[in-house]
């Protein structure tokens, strides 16, 4: 009979330390409707804290930046500017093994006034940077800009007639081949074919939520 009572009295103290625990999970968990959403597909700038180059950078690398202007969900929730941004270079495409230099990166999370919150996203666009484009890929890839543009076309047709000139006293044959060796010349060194792409220091990205970002209500 006393073991019985006993064997009562520990299920009774178990099945109390179980109900206290549940109560401090759902206590640390975040309530749904305390939760608000900035949307997929929202587009805002943030800033390089660290350096990136193709050159000196390798594939697993950590990299931070902040948002330069405030995320809104649409009941209002604002995250203002300067949150930290955490990422890492995903892969690496250096110039002197690609001929033309690429970098991926991905994002990993934003700081929130609620704690750390995973940040899903892709670089759309450099602002104010000409050396680099955002890849096809639409996997956050960054690559040197190139185009047959008319600026390329005309460096092009200049080095042309810069190589024909050079080799006319030499003939027909030999000018035709100087011609061709100095338009791509001149197209190499207009397209930035072969040169590594640098991200400074407060380089601007323009990011896009591929998922939503959720934030705490206040």
């Amino acid at each position: 009979m006393r073991g019985k009572t006993i064997s009562t009295a520990v299920t009774a103290i178990l099945a109390a330390a179980t109900l206290a625990g549940m109560g401090r999970a759902q206590e640390r968990a975040v309530p749904a409707k305390a939760l608000a959403a900035v949307s997929t597909g929202t587009r805002f700038l943030v800033g390089l804290d660290d350096n990136l180059s193709t050159k000196s950078d390798k594939s697993g690398q950590s990299f931070r930046a902040r948002t330069l202007e405030p995320l809104e969900t649409p009941d209002g929730t604002v995250l203002p500017a300067g949150a930290e941004v955490r990422g890492h270079i995903s892969r690496v495409d250096p110039a002197g093994q690609a001929g033309r230099a690429r970098l991926w990166l991905t994002f990993d999370d934003i700081r929130t006034r609620g704690g750390k919150a995973p940040l899903v996203a892709r670089v759309v666009s450099v602002p104010g940077e000409m050396a680099v484009k955002p890849g096809e890929s639409r996997e956050g890839e960054i690559e040197a800009r190139t185009s047959y543009g008319s600026r390329e076309m005309e460096a092009a047709a200049a080095g042309a007639a810069a190589g024909a000139a050079a080799s006319a006293k030499n003939g027909k044959k030999d000018a035709a081949i100087g011609a061709a060796i100095g338009g791509t010349s001149a197209f190499l060194a207009a397209s930035g074919f072969c040169r590594e792409l640098e991200l400074p220091r407060d380089t601007k990205l323009e990011l896009e939520l591929t998922r939503p970002l959720y934030l705490a209500r206040h």
